[in-house]
């Protein structure tokens, strides 16, 4: 897999942001998400009667700074 520019994923960083205050947690785009900014952490999802009522991540688990990045 090439390397992900720093924009790019800042960008995706915004968007994952986005798809988990929107809940937005379980599509096919938020698996992409994950794949391309290189998520190593844990979602946590909260689903009653079919609807999804928390979903949240554990932010000190998120990224490992490479050396040169």
């Amino acid at each position: 897999m090439p390397e992900v520019s720093h924009g790019m994923e800042e960008a995706g960083f915004v968007e994952f942001r986005r798809k988990i205050r929107a809940a937005e947690v379980l599509s096919a785009a938020m698996l992409r998400l994950l794949s391309e900014i290189r998520f190593n952490g844990k979602l946590s999802v909260i689903i009653q009667n079919g609807q999804v009522l928390k979903s949240g991540y554990e932010e000190g688990y998120f990224r490992h700074h490479h050396p040169g990045s």
